[in-house]
């Protein structure tokens, strides 16, 4: 695994042959926007969530109450699951923004907020909850397990 600075332009990156994209830092929207050009696959958690959103064309807002805690209930719309996740942010994805290749995953159960969005032809999803912080304490590991057979795939 290779961790890159945020600065590092995007084609350095795919210099390195890079297999996969895990996004948990504040990688610019224009690199992002360039990498899903590569079909290296993506995954895209809290900030990295906005960041993708961002780069597919769509826009975020802020919240007028943020998003804090262990206890949010967001459902996930082909099954019809409910997680119980942690969160902690105060913008996001506006449903309406978000272009005709990217379907919605995940809402909040509380707000109707955009919690996790998929593009429908490349390798790259995200959520706006933390999975890695397991409240459930499981709910969430069928999203790593998709990431990494996104991975194997490839």
């Amino acid at each position: 695994m290779t961790l890159y600075e945020c600065s590092v332009q995007w084609k350095n990156i795919l210099g390195t042959a890079a297999r996969v994209m895990f996004l948990a830092l504040p990688y610019a929207v224009n690199n992002v926007r360039q990498l899903m050009d590569s079909d290296v696959p993506m995954f895209g958690i809290c900030l990295g969530h906005q960041i993708m959103g961002l780069a597919v064309g769509g826009r975020t807002y802020k919240l007028k109450f943020g998003h804090r805690g262990a206890n949010h209930p967001v459902k996930e719309l082909q099954s019809g699951k409910v997680e119980i996740t942690s969160q902690n942010h105060g913008f996001a994805i506006d449903p309406d923004s978000l272009p005709a290749d990217t379907t919605v995953t995940h809402l909040n159960l509380y707000d109707k907020t955009v919690e996790g969005f998929r593009h429908v032809t490349k390798p790259m999803f995200s959520v706006q909850y933390h999975p890695e912080a397991s409240p459930g304490p499981h709910d969430a590991d069928y999203l790593f397990k998709q990431f990494l057979e996104s991975m194997e795939r490839r």
